[in-house]
């Protein structure tokens, strides 16, 4: 992948947000109007009962007109704002967990196209801890473990534009989320680590995650910072790049080890970052080119019901290509 420019100046936008100066969490969250369940409710009505599965099902922003309007007033808090916002709330003791994911396909397809999460072609992705060894190529989403700070399918070409999650069944400790934005790391290690900026511009290897299709490589390449007109990017999850390096025999050199330090660092700034914890019935999402989010490991109930349960959908912009790694 080619060098890009580097960002070499201080950002000062809404984007560019600390625990101080990010606007008040009252803002984040947006209310389905009763017009939007009305067309929600019609939507599952219209549904017949050996109706095919709710991935095959594509809609079009004015089959739901009501529930567009309140997407679109919070696509500024998306795109150019804070980066993520959580969309209020679906009352699950008036629906069934297949009905509460059938409205969640149907309310991320408003701001989105759905993009396949893994070599299966998965559009749900079921988020809970499967027992899986992350040491042993798991992923974090399988787990219960702390994730670290991170955006999603740092390993893979294209990225999803958007990250979605709906809580269907919170752990019984623990699973928080968090936030930072990459804008704010980049500012913060321009002021005080200079010097590292330039390594994180450079290729660094990323483990797949057994990911890929015979004859592709079990790693993918690319820098951690690109800049280019469409603002900043970042690709990052430590635990993944150390792998990669690992699996392709190159240790990290001494500038991109004290860049990975630098960046861990101030990663462990809690004034840096804001932290919610996501209620059955909330859907989170949040941008994946600039956001970087995190999950506090958890316990779980013993029984296999009460046990945490989130879906994830990636989504790729509408004005963009439609993704199908």
């Amino acid at each position: 992948m080619a060098a890009t420019q580097m960002l070499s100046e201080v950002i000062t936008d809404q984007r560019a947000w600390t625990a101080q100066t990010i606007d008040a969490g009252a803002s984040w969250r947006y209310e389905l109007t009763v017009d939007c369940f009305a067309e929600l409710n019609a939507f599952l009505a219209q549904r017949p009962s050996q109706s095919p599965p709710i991935t095959d099902v594509r809609i079009r922003s004015d089959e739901f007109p009501a529930c567009a309007a309140v997407l679109q007033s919070a696509l500024g808090g998306l795109e150019s704002g804070r980066g993520f916002i959580i969309v209020e709330r679906l009352p699950l003791d008036r629906y069934t967990r297949e009905e509460a994911q059938a409205i969640y396909w149907a309310i991320g397809q408003l701001l989105g196209i759905p993009f396949a999460q893994d070599v299966k072609g998965t559009l749900l992705f079921d988020v809970r801890d499967t027992g899986r060894d992350v040491k042993k190529g798991a992923r974090f989403s399988e787990s219960n473990l702390e994730s670290s700070f991170h955006m999603d399918h740092s390993f893979g070409d294209p990225i999803p534009d958007v990250l979605g999650l709906l809580s269907l069944q919170g752990a019984k400790s623990g699973g928080r989320s968090q936030f930072m934005s990459a804008y704010t790391l980049h500012n913060e290690l321009l002021t005080s680590y200079p010097d590292v900026l330039p390594a994180l511009y450079e290729t660094f290897y990323f483990d797949r995650r057994g990911q890929f299709k015979e004859g592709e490589p079990p790693v993918f390449e690319a820098p951690i910072f690109r800049w280019d007109a469409q603002g900043l990017h970042i690709r990052y999850l430590y635990y993944y790049i150390q792998v990669g390096q690992e699996k392709m025999g190159e240790p990290f050199s001494p500038a991109k080890a004290r860049a990975l330090e630098a960046v861990e660092e101030t990663l462990r700034r809690q004034e840096l970052h804001v932290e919610m914890l996501l209620e059955p019935g909330q859907m989170l999402f949040t941008s994946n080119h600039w956001l970087l989010h995190n999950r506090t490991s958890f316990e779980d109930y013993p029984e296999p019901e009460r046990r945490r349960h989130l879906v994830r959908l990636w989504l790729s912009n509408r004005n963009g290509d439609v993704a199908h790694h």
